[in-house]
């Protein structure tokens, strides 16, 4: 059994998220989860998890998704979606989490895809690539750079020419969508102390309804529920940074750490400390070696929420 199985194995929800200092801009993920449910939320970053056993459903374009072993769930960056276990047994998966700028330097080199590349369907059965997405994961346990960022470009090379396509341009035409991008910036601009929905509806010249209609079909979701992913991904930004919890908390908005932990857990997968020491351990690693990490992601129980 190989390690990742070992450390899977029993029943308990454990989940890693780490980097690895030789595959800039790209995150990494293995968990087991039985009763974690993933608000609705949205990644900067591509979804590519391969699950190993269980089942997993999400919600996507409309419609709950399933995924089972030897499958994997694909998801586009500013997509929004939710997850959690499809049976009693929870599920069990490793995922990595390509940067935009990544996969279209792949696509435009391996592929005939044009424009903005992206992946067609959200599931995908196919055990190869599966497979490679946990040797990339190894690979990182291993300190094997070469090995990572090749197994990594071979894995999103297969995967753009089985299920990839030009991602549509997102334009700003209708009214309803200036709208709801003038709400978004106020919201940005505003997010530690937002306005309510009736304030933000007033200011800018429409009502309370009509906003949230219009919010939900840009964004997917609800002005509230957009701010709360919009509050983590800069929390994330913050802890990368080296802000503790506690501040990160503060400066996005969120009351205290506590809630902080609650909304980070379910939209990442773990909580903010637990994130950040990996972060930090992928960074001293780097500073001690001129060469970079030669083990820079051994597996320890204590890396586990």
């Amino acid at each position: 059994m190989s390690r990742e199985n070992d450390d899977m194995a029993d029943s308990e929800e454990r989940a890693r998220h780490w980097r690895y200092a030789e595959l800039p801009g790209v995150d990494l993920l293995r968990a087991r989860y039985v009763e974690k449910r993933f608000v609705r939320h949205t990644h900067e970053q591509f979804v590519i998890a391969a699950i190993t056993d269980g089942v997993e459903v999400f919600h996507h374009g409309g419609a709950d998704q399933y995924v089972g072993p030897g499958a994997l769930a694909l998801v586009n960056p500013d997509t929004p979606h939710t997850g959690q276990a499809g049976g009693p047994e929870g599920w069990r998966y490793g995922a990595v989490y390509p940067s935009p700028e990544l996969v279209a330097e792949i696509a435009a080199e391996t592929t005939v895809i044009r424009g903005t590349p992206g992946f067609r369907s959200p599931v995908l059965e196919d055990p190869y690539a599966a497979g490679l997405v946990h040797q990339v994961l190894r690979a990182t346990d291993e300190g094997n750079a070469l090995a990572a960022d090749t197994l990594l470009r071979v894995a999103v090379t297969r995967l753009l020419r089985l299920n990839g396509g030009t991602l549509p341009r997102r334009a700003v035409r209708t009214a309803g969508a200036r709208m709801a991008a003038r709400a978004r910036a106020v919201l940005e601009e505003r997010m530690t102390g937002p306005p309510t929905l009736e304030r933000l509806a007033a200011d800018l010249g429409t009502s309370p309804f009509a906003l949230l209609r219009a919010f939900r079909e840009t964004y997917g979701m609800p002005p509230h529920a957009w701010l709360t992913d919009a509050r983590v991904r800069r929390a994330r930004r913050l802890l990368d940074a080296g802000t503790t919890p506690a501040e990160a908390a503060a400066a996005v908005g969120f009351t205290d750490q506590p809630h902080l932990n609650r909304h980070f857990g379910r939209i990442v997968g773990v909580p903010p400390g637990a994130y950040q020491r990996e972060r930090k351990n992928v960074q001293d690693r780097a500073a001690r070696s001129p060469y970079g990490p030669r083990h820079g992601t051994t597996d320890s129980t204590s890396r586990y929420m």
